[in-house]
């Protein structure tokens, strides 16, 4: 399985990049693959995004996750569960997108589901980093890692 963690917008600054690549980082250690196994591309625009959203499509069947305020709120552990039905089910690439500063437009690219990360607005850069630490919690659930738990103390 490989994730790509799609954002629409300009390069983060250094502090959150750095971030963003330690779990980066920590996600693809735990993917089949390494390094091949997880990127997180940026796009400049909504248009970008939606061609090569098309082009990966042709190629594959990619489940498509947008994050939006008014997606799906999840619990780390019901997040976790629905990343193990993905991969259990043989998908070989799960895109989650977060959109553009101003939100997704009605005609906003077709999702498997939509995922909110909670009722609060967040900045799209940290909202990647949240979305990333999420991603590394939900593979160490998945693999019976204390990471999860030890986080919670």
């Amino acid at each position: 399985m490989k994730i790509r963690i799609a954002a629409i917008g300009t390069r983060p600054r250094a502090s959150f990049e750095e971030l963003t690549t330690m779990y980066l980082d920590r996600i693809a250690a735990l993917l089949p693959g390494a390094k091949s196994a997880v990127e997180a591309p940026l796009y400049r625009s909504e248009d970008a995004f939606a061609a090569a959203l098309e082009r990966e499509r042709t190629r594959t069947a990619p489940v498509v996750v947008l994050l939006d305020e008014r997606g799906k709120q999840l619990t780390s552990e019901n997040f976790s569960a629905w990343l193990g039905r993905e991969r259990d089910a043989g998908r070989q690439l799960i895109v989650f997108a977060i959109g553009p500063a101003d939100g997704w437009p009605a005609s906003r690219p077709r999702a498997d589901l939509q995922l909110s990360l909670g009722p609060m607005t967040l900045p799209h850069e940290l909202a990647r980093v949240v979305l990333c630490e999420q991603i590394y919690r939900a593979l160490t659930i998945l693999g019976g890692h204390p990471y999860h738990r030890e986080g919670a103390r």
